[in-house]
């Protein structure tokens, strides 16, 4: 019975065959790209395929050309609706969206220290 229900969800995607869809993985990448191939693991090949970064209201495309994704590694895919898809967002060169989401990490680790510490502090 299980093995009739993965085929028939991977089956689904015939339908998004030379769309432009959003696959983000297990990393948080998010990857955008024309799905041209998938097989009954959920693996896929998308065409012209970029790494989305978006950082704030800022975003860069690193270009990925064809790109394989293990089905193992997909979090969430769909369409993208290519009306409204950067909507409110500025782009930025690659090297300026990298030092932005280097910036933001450095924040979030130093977040994540702060409240260590008064958890540690509000303990004792």
């Amino acid at each position: 019975m299980t093995d009739t229900w993965q085929l028939s969800a991977v089956a689904s995607l015939v339908e998004d065959i030379d769309k432009k869809i959003l696959v983000v993985l297990r990393d948080n990448s998010n990857i955008v790209g024309t799905l041209r191939s998938f097989d009954q693991f959920a693996n896929i090949v998308l065409e012209n395929a970029v790494e989305r970064m978006i950082v704030g209201t800022h975003y860069s495309d690193v270009p990925l050309g064809l790109y394989i994704v293990r089905g193992e590694n997909v979090v969430l895919m769909g369409d993208v609706d290519e009306a409204i898809e950067l909507k409110g967002l500025t782009w930025v060169e690659n090297d300026e969206i990298r030092r932005m989401k280097d910036a933001e990490m450095e924040a979030d680790k130093m977040h994540g220290l702060i409240a260590r510490n008064l958890d540690m502090l509000l303990d004792d």
